[in-house]
């Protein structure tokens, strides 16, 4: 009886270390299998970046096009100020252009006049509306042409006569028969000249 109690004991202490080893060896099997949490938070990480990427892409596309949109509302804001000031110089030069002969008249008028001393006061009376008619004019940019003693410019300058001079330089205007007129430094009418031939030449 004693005998069989005996291997009963070694039978059950035979179990209990047989079951302890299993729950060794099954501990050690799962172990390794936590590792892997940090792949799989850097992998969740990743779309998030990703989406950031694109969101960023996405606003950085949108402030580009906001910008040439400023671009160019502010080039075309410059492009009709410019055509608007064309349009309005291009109204005053038609409207100067059509007084230049009031002007010539009136100059011719008052050179006349200087050989009547008995129309002085009339002379002064004109004398003053020229002033105030040129004075208007000039200030919307009109710039009268008197070229004398300068170098003759064909772009500026129409030759109606040559004559020789001992005192004006060869090329050089003489005198100006009809004023030119510049308008917003565009020529609207080249002044008519005579110009110098130089000295009058010997025969031999």
């Amino acid at each position: 009886m004693v005998a069989r109690i005996a291997a009963d004991k070694r039978i059950m202490k035979d179990k209990e270390i047989k079951e302890s080893e299993v729950a060794d060896e099954a501990a050690a099997a799962t172990a390794p299998e936590a590792e892997p949490a940090p792949e799989q938070e850097e992998s969740a990480a990743e779309p998030e970046q990703s989406e950031l990427e694109q969101a960023q892409a996405e606003a950085a596309e949108m402030k580009a096009r906001y910008l040439r949109a400023v671009a160019d509302m502010e080039n075309y804001r410059k492009r009709m100020g410019r055509e608007k000031q064309d349009i309005i110089r291009g109204a005053a030069a038609g409207v100067v252009e059509e007084l230049l002969p009031v002007l010539d008249t009136m100059k011719l008028g008052l050179q006349a006049a200087e050989n009547h001393p008995e129309a002085k006061d009339v002379t002064i009376g004109f004398k003053m509306v020229d002033d105030q008619i040129r004075k208007i004019l000039s200030e919307q940019g009109l710039e009268e042409l008197v070229p004398d003693g300068e170098p003759f410019d064909p772009n500026m300058h129409e030759c109606i006569a040559h004559q020789p001079s001992g005192e004006v330089e060869e090329d050089h205007v003489i005198q100006t028969v009809r004023a030119g007129y510049r308008l917003n430094d565009r020529l609207i009418r080249a002044a008519n000249v005579i110009v110098s031939s130089g000295p009058v030449k010997e025969d031999a």
